[in-house]
């Protein structure tokens, strides 16, 4: 099969045939069959009959003239048809069996980092009408169906590990970014256009690539960045007269950066590099590479911020302020009371602003570039940003001023940023600022689509609330027909993927890290252990192989409602100096030490057991 896109974005249903002078593509069929006797004949061009054949292996490969986001189609030099015709001659000579154990190698040295099992309490075994003598007979529709009276807890675990298989067979080094639907986009014309949308959907995809021990899988997305500084430089030169790079809500293949069509309600929102670039600095807090952050994370933290300088204006009060801004797809009624969605230093504005500035003088130390004047002028408009404030009915604030709302229920958490998946707010620094999450969070209620679903999980996971993280777990598994789905009432499809509706994968990445954030928690000095384990549903259970903060890999296990036993491992080589860090359980704080390459075991009361060292 060999074809060519349309030269130009078409319309919703256009004739995508008017202008076929975009992307070249190409796919190849083979078939091979058992021996010489068999026959394969064609029927009405549509369809292949194999006849006197044992067994049939068909090869699929496909290519196409894409080269990279700033070469024009018509100036691609690739030719699909020829790369596909390679590809299928360097597998046509292998066996199944060998392709199939090439194929679980190259997966199962990813999946197999993080292991998980989780038990209900005993008195929840009699109701279990998944036994593990007929799970793998029972459909996955009737478990999602019947997790609101079961809840199964094998099926928490089954949708965990679903999330990292996603990831794993949607971003690898090489790769796009995984997009709205990963890989599994089959609509011409999808919804949204399918593509990275980072005012919470690009961002929500790889939350997990870290804590969930994947971290090469986050390797598209820091070359899409560096793509999109590219473009991004232009863009905050010709419309913001700034210096730096910035990018708005919605993206795409070509590393858009510039604002999207539409309403200002979502399209005016120049946040997206700057939360994108959290993302940098978090790698570097887990696997603690340095050569990774001076060559590739701080110059795009550098020019993130050289924007972010030149966008902020003097304000109120002797603030920095943001202005025009907006609170993501979200509006308020004005003092003359009508609707409006632009004022100035949105929640979110500042509690991503504060992030990436606290980043990149924390970089700045560890690369000792303290004295650079970049960094200088970080360091001094930091503390000037205006603060999270709280609503005379106790929430956070999601604008600067205390505005009504007209959608109390609306799926965007902008303005708890902050809380997660940034760390300006916490439970110990900020007890009055968590307080009012919870109040916010209470407001905004349970219902949404599946990725608001999951950020509320993990928000109030985040706030060590184990009641409320389990409730939106269990409101996940809400079965979606995709002949009578409702918008925004999200779930899961019968196959398990996700349902804003209609299917965006952005929950099943989401559901991962928020369940890996009801386990474990961590800072580059401290470690939370099960900080929002439901007990009574999951009482005895065990997690291995979740990344901690500081390069440590950690493994728990836990009996009949209290901690058993904790494993931590700190293998890389850029920590290659002893570390300390706080363990914390159930109000217990213990000060350990600890050194590259040695496994520690610790007990209930946090004292070590064991100690020894790793064979790599």
């Amino acid at each position: 099969m060999e074809g060519r896109c349309p030269g130009k974005r078409i319309p919703p249903k256009a004739n995508a045939n008017d202008d076929p002078k975009g992307i070249q593509f190409s796919a190849i069929l083979e078939i091979k069959i058992s021996d010489d006797r068999g026959t394969i004949s064609a029927l009405e061009d549509k369809k292949l009959k194999v006849e006197g054949s044992d067994w049939a292996v068909l090869l699929l490969v496909a290519s196409s003239s894409f080269d990279g986001p700033f070469i024009n189609p018509s100036d691609s030099k690739k030719d699909p048809t020829s790369e596909s015709m390679s590809a299928l001659q360097s597998i046509r000579n292998l066996s199944y069996s060998d392709l199939y154990t090439r194929h679980l190698d190259d997966y199962q040295k990813l999946f197999h980092r993080v292991s998980i099992q989780l038990s209900r309490s005993p008195k929840d075994i009699v109701t279990d009408t998944c036994s593990e003598e007929n799970i793998d007979t029972v459909p996955s529709a009737e478990r999602v169906k019947s997790f609101q009276t079961d809840e199964d807890p094998s099926l928490v675990e089954l949708l965990f590990q679903f999330g990292r298989y996603l990831l794993i067979s949607s971003s690898r080094p090489g790769t796009q970014v995984a997009n709205l639907q990963g890989i599994w986009n089959e609509d011409l014309s999808p919804t949204w256009d399918s593509a990275p949308h980072v005012n919470i959907n690009l961002e929500m995809n790889y939350w997990q690539s870290l804590p969930c021990n994947l971290s090469e899988c986050q390797e598209p997305l820091f070359d899409f960045l560096t793509y999109l500084s590219i473009n991004g430089s232009k863009t905050a030169q010709v419309n913001y007269l700034a210096s730096g790079w910035v990018i708005h809500h919605k993206t795409d293949i070509w590393a858009k950066s510039s604002a999207d069509r539409g309403k200002v309600v979502w399209a005016l929102w120049p946040m997206g590099g700057a939360w994108l670039c959290t993302h940098l600095w978090e790698h570097y807090n887990y696997t603690m590479d340095r050569d990774f952050l001076e060559k590739r994370a701080y110059p795009l933290l550098e020019g993130c911020a050289s924007f972010l300088l030149d966008w902020l204006i003097e304000g109120h009060d002797g603030y920095l302020e943001t202005n025009p801004s907006t609170s993501p797809e979200h509006e308020f009624i004005a003092p003359d009371g009508k609707l409006a969605c632009v004022s100035y230093s949105s929640t979110m504005d500042m509690a991503i602003i504060r992030e990436v500035f606290s980043a990149i003088i924390s970089a700045a130390e560890v690369l000792e570039k303290n004295e650079d004047a970049l960094v200088e002028k970080v360091l001094k408009s930091l503390p000037r940003l205006r603060p999270t404030k709280i609503a005379e009915d106790g929430s956070i604030m999601e604008w600067a001023q205390d505005f009504k709302d007209p959608e109390v229920h609306h799926r965007h958490l902008s303005h708890l940023f902050g809380l997660f998946p940034g760390h300006t707010i916490t439970i110990e620094k900020n007890p009055d600022l968590c307080k009012a999450a919870e109040k916010t969070l209470q407001k905004r209620g349970e219902e949404g689509p599946g990725w608001s679903i999951t950020w509320k999980t993990a928000l109030w996971a985040r706030l060590h609330d184990q009641e409320h993280a389990y409730r939106m777990v269990k409101r996940l598994f809400n079965l979606v027909d995709p002949e009578h789905e409702k918008h925004f009432e999200g779930g899961l499809y019968s196959n398990l993927f996700a349902a804003h509706p209609p299917f965006q994968i952005d929950a099943n990445f989401g559901f991962t890290a928020a369940v890996a954030e009801m386990l474990v928690q961590s800072t580059l000095n401290d470690l939370y252990l099960l900080p929002a384990l439901p007990w009574d549903k999951w009482s005895s259970g065990c997690v291995k192989g979740l990344k901690a903060r500081g390069g440590e890999t950690v493994s728990i296990c836990w009996k009949d409602g209290d901690l058993h036993e904790v494993g931590i491992y700190s293998n890389y080589s850029n920590n290659d100096h002893d570390s300390f860090k706080t363990l914390h359980y159930r109000g217990t704080s213990v000060k350990v030490n600890l050194s590259a390459g040695k496994i520690y075991t610790f007990n209930r009361q946090l004292k070590c057991t064991n100690l020894h060292q790793s064979i790599v």
